[in-house]
């Protein structure tokens, strides 16, 4: 069963990387949108040329201190919280904050709005998987007390809180699990992977590669990522559902891609592999396909030129902290 298109959506995080594109794509289908944001990891930018467009609303907001938005809402996405390692941190106790009472504001405003609500979990509620790839029925390999845990568990909690709301209060939530996803709108500075090679390729400075290389990644474009996010949302599934990409590669790999795309002669160097960093990450995406009809179409390569070609088109392409 396929829900009629909103007509009223919040989106929390809306200025963010993923939760712009949300914002865009809802819009441009003919929904009011209400982005909400603290600009704490999220930009102006993202969402500068949307301001003018009719139904749309910003709300400058830390959905950590409350959320009140006046009059009719259909669905809440919850897209709020430092998502790269760097800005989670250096933002541990806020990124908690947001993971439980950020989360815990976004369904109360859904509930009082019967609404659907929509939460944006992450592959990182698997930790360093044992499981490979990963099943939404897999219960993940997590260190609670590692420098990664402020964000792994503040999904997780927010996981069993909207499930809770779900039990308890009969509210209608879907719970989308999000694989590493890469494209327009990422900050240079961003500090994962492919934000920080490009940086890196278009400046011929070294591209610094932790540990051997050999660790995987998933990366699926943000088109592909937004559709899949808003399938779940339009459906009456309640998930958890992996949304992702199967094209698996190792990270030195995913580097020498970048250097070969970006026409760098910039050398690729190898650093200290970061604590609790995942050996592997690949999603298993039946689910979604059976579900709701979806799977990815961008290729990796097309993808990564696209991308590459929306960082050089900035004035200026920072080096990553």
């Amino acid at each position: 069963m396929v829900r009629s298109e909103p007509r009223r959506v919040v989106i929390t995080g809306g200025a963010g990387f993923v939760g712009s594109w949300l914002c865009e794509v809802l819009s441009v289908r003919g929904a009011a949108v209400v982005c909400v944001d603290d600009f704490s990891t999220g930009m102006t930018a993202n969402v500068a040329h949307l301001l003018d467009r009719q139904g749309f609303e910003f709300v400058e907001a830390d959905v950590s201190a409350g959320l009140v938005i006046e009059g009719p809402v259909d669905w809440v996405m919850h897209f709020a919280s430092p998502a790269s390692p760097p800005h989670y941190l250096r933002l541990p106790v806020e990124t908690m904050k947001v993971g439980s009472l950020g989360t815990m504001h976004a369904l109360e405003l859904a509930r009082d709005k019967g609404a659907r609500f929509v939460m944006a979990s992450t592959s990182e509620v698997y930790g360093d998987p044992l499981e490979h790839p990963q099943r939404e029925t897999y219960w993940g390999n997590v260190n609670p007390v590692g420098p990664r845990s402020v964000y792994d568990e503040a999904k997780r909690f927010s996981e069993a809180l909207t499930t809770a709301y779900r039990t308890a209060y009969g509210l209608d939530t879907a719970i989308v699990r999000i694989f590493n996803t890469y494209g327009p709108r990422m900050r240079p500075d961003d500090g994962r992977a492919i934000p920080t090679f490009i940086s890196q390729a278009m400046h011929d400075e070294p591209i610094t590669v932790a540990g051997d290389g050999s660790q995987t990644r998933s990366i699926c474009y943000v088109d592909d990522t937004v559709a899949g996010v808003l399938a779940l949302a339009a459906s009456c599934e309640s998930g958890p559902v992996n949304i992702g990409n199967g094209d698996e590669m190792s990270m030195l790999e995913l580097a020498e891609r970048i250097k070969r795309l970006v026409g760098s002669s910039a050398p690729i160097t190898f650093v200290d592999l970061p604590t609790d960093d995942p050996r592997v990450r690949c999603p298993d995406i039946s689910l979604a396909h059976q579900l709701l009809g979806w799977q990815p179409h961008v290729d990796a390569e097309v993808g990564l030129t696209n991308t590459i070609e929306w960082f050089a088109s900035q004035r200026e392409v920072p080096l990553p902290s």
